[in-house]
C-alpha cells in the first residue's frame, strides 16, 4: 500500500486512511487539513528538522510547508509565487547525478529539480548550498518529489547538514 505525506505538517499516512469512509474522492491532510499531499512510491521518514516546499509544474514555489522558516529564515510571502531556484539562491553541490535529465549549461551538470520535473522522476540525496541572506550559507540534503498527478509540480524536501 503506497505512503503519502503531507508538505505542512510532514505527516504520513496509507492509501487506504485516504479514501476511507462514503467517498471514493481523496482527501487532504487528515492531520492538519492542508489541501494536497504527495505519495512516495518507497518508505521514506524525512528528518524532524526538515523543511518542505511544494513547487507547481514549472518550478514555482506554491506553499513553504513546515521546517522551511527555521532553515531559510525567509517567510511565505517572501518566497510563494517564486521559482525555488531564485528563492533559495540554490547552489547545487553535486556535479551530476548520470541519470536522465538536461544539461542546463554545458557543463556537464543536471539539475535534479529540472530532471524532476521533465522526466517525472525522483532525485534523492542531493547536496545543496541555500543562501537566502542569513550571515551564513546553509549546507541541506535535498529529495526531490514529482508530483503523480495530471497537475505535475514537486516536492522538494531540505535535510539541513550538520
Amino acid at each position: 500500500m503506497p505512503f503519502f505525506i503531507c508538505p505542512s505538517c510532514g505527516s504520513r499516512e496509507t492509501g487506504g486512511e485516504r479514501t476511507a469512509g462514503f467517498s471514493t474522492r481523496p482527501k487532504g491532510c487528515s492531520k492538519c487539513g492542508f489541501g494536497f499531499v504527495f505519495e512516495l512510491l518507497d518508505d521514506y521518514y524525512p528528518a524532524p528538522n526538515a523543511a518542505f516546499f511544494v513547487c507547481d509544474q514549472k518550478g514555482r514555489i506554491l506553499d513553504a510547508g513546515k521546517g522551511s522558516f527555521e532553515l531559510t529564515g525567509l517567510h511565505d510571502e517572501d518566497v510563494i509565487g517564486r521559482a525555488l531556484g531564485e528563492a533559495l539562491a540554490l547552489q547545487w553541490r553535486d556535479t551530476g547525478d548520470g541519470g536522465a535529465g538536461s544539461d542546463t549549461n554545458g557543463d556537464g551538470f543536471t539539475d535534479p529539480i529540472e530532471t524532476s520535473l521533465e522526466w517525472g522522476v525522483r532525485s534523492l540525496g542531493k547536496r545543496v548550498a541555500l543562501n537566502v541572506g542569513k550571515p551564513t550559507v546553509a549546507e541541506a540534503v535535498a529529495d526531490v518529489f514529482p508530483a503523480y498527478d495530471d497537475d505535475g509540480g514537486l516536492l522538494i524536501i531540505f535535510t539541513p547538514e550538520g
